[in-house]
């Protein structure tokens, strides 16, 4: 058996107090899942609790979880979330492990390069403007469908570009809210529950078949060559399918075929999607109530965009806007992640069995005294230089190792390029008499962030 180092015996995982026959912890977690998450950590750093009748073990320790995502990563596996994920997502790099894993983000890692990236900030910028721009003095707009409305057009463009694609583009908008609805809730619900004929399921088996159906369709409109291996040249879109079609592995001289491009396509929609609009409508919530805060990001973007649209270059001179992004994700967090182990490992003395499901949740372990003081206090300068900040493993929102998510930079574009433009123009306010709640979701989101934009003077 494989183990961490640690003194004394091998035991097995506490089990957390208040399972119940059949239902095991679902209860509690079904009732108040972030504060359950957070409590785990009084009961041991590996604890076992059970859903329903799935056992799950969760990892409440930074050094754990860094075990397990970097250190021991070759012994874990992608765990029973992402196999619950794979009807829609295909056998891409979201749900995938080992050497396919590997292949597949050495041919997609290129796409988000810095050249790239830039690019794409072209498109966001422009999609934040028109967001901002649709905007009245006074008159009061939902930031978490606005926010939502920025992230999908921004993606959708990035992906598809040209009057070849606005079909795409349109059934991008229809349809993926509905499969990112029914994703999250096939991710944790029992397999047997997707074939009831109730109209969630109706509802996301429709969307995902427009979807993949279209994707198809452009990408047979795009021409596979490039894809198909016959040497021809794929025609260069400057969007991203043009990259998946074009791309070869450097080490086989391998391409991907048309229903692969369609997989991972569908997967950046994904990631590129929800998390990037929840933390930026958090952000402007965060903004709204830190006045303060929000006077400096102000004065930072004014300083360095002035009054001209945002640029590529301009984001790595954000560095307190990025500072607030920084806390912004740290403080509304990813729920939870899951691994699978692969063989028998132990860590922090507790035995775990190949084959056992694994989680952490970067949400509870944000929020750990232990690791960051204060924790519920919005605080962007603890990420300042000079600051004792914690260290890199403690603070995982993207995840870590060979899995950490391969857009990361293109989300901290997505996310600074739609601030910097806001705040340019626009003042936002909390609607008065409105409490914001966080509602449990894979990254958590505001019940409802209604605010009021206030011209710059």
């Amino acid at each position: 058996m494989e183990r961490a180092e640690h003194p004394g015996p091998v035991v097995n995982a506490p089990v957390v107090p208040g399972r119940l026959p059949l239902l095991g912890h679902a209860l509690q977690l079904w009732r108040q899942p972030i504060a359950f998450l957070e409590s785990l950590q009084d009961h041991g750093e590996v604890v076992r609790l059970d859903i329903g009748t799935w056992p799950v073990h969760v990892l409440t320790s930074p050094d754990h979880v860094h075990a397990v995502l970097v250190q021991q990563a070759q012994r874990f596996g992608r765990g029973r979330v992402f196999d619950r994920l794979r009807p829609m997502f295909g056998n891409g790099i979201v749900t995938t492990d080992g050497e396919f894993h590997r292949k597949q983000r050495r041919m997609i890692q290129p796409a988000f390069h810095r050249n790239h990236i830039a690019e794409y900030t072209e498109v966001m910028c422009r999609q934040a403007e028109a967001m901002s721009a649709s905007w009245t003095a006074g008159r009061e707009v939902s930031m978490v469908t606005e926010t939502r409305q920025y992230a999908l057009s921004s993606v959708a463009e990035m992906i598809f570009s040209g009057d070849l694609s606005r079909p795409a583009v349109a059934e991008v908008h229809r349809s993926l809210p509905v499969v990112l609805e029914g994703m999250l809730l096939r991710a944790v619900m029992p397999k047997s529950l997707d074939r009831l004929p109730i109209p969630l399921n109706r509802r996301f088996d429709t969307a995902a078949a427009r979807l993949r159906q279209i994707i198809d369709q452009v990408i047979a409109q795009y021409g596979t060559a490039g894809a198909g291996g016959d040497g021809a040249a794929q025609e260069d879109r400057h969007d991203l399918l043009s990259l998946l079609l074009s791309s070869v592995d450097a080490e086989t001289g391998a391409t991907m075929s048309p229903e692969q491009v369609r997989d991972e396509a569908i997967a950046i929609m994904f990631s590129g999607t929800e998390t990037s609009a929840t933390t930026l409508a958090w952000i402007f919530h965060e903004l709204g109530r830190h006045p303060e805060v929000e006077k400096r990001v102000h004065a930072e973007v004014h300083a360095v965009v002035g009054d001209r649209p945002v640029r590529p270059a301009d984001l790595c001179e954000l560095t307190y806007t990025n500072r607030v992004f920084q806390e912004a994700l740290r403080l509304h967090s990813p729920l939870l992640f899951t691994r699978r182990a692969l063989v028998p490992v132990t860590l922090g003395g507790v035995s775990i069995p190949a084959g056992a499901e694994i989680a952490y949740s970067p949400y509870a372990l944000h929020r750990d005294p232990a690791l960051f003081p204060s924790p519920t206090t919005f605080d962007p300068d603890r990420w300042r230089e000079g600051a004792e900040r914690p260290r890199d493993h403690r603070y995982v929102p993207f995840g870590a190792g060979a899995h950490k998510c391969i857009g990361d930079s293109f989300a901290v574009a997505e996310i600074l390029t739609a601030v910097a433009s806001v705040v340019s123009r626009w003042q936002l306010t909390p609607a008065p008499g409105v409490t914001v709640r966080e509602v449990p979701a894979g990254i958590p989101q505001p019940s409802e962030l209604p605010m009021i934009p206030v011209a710059r003077r």
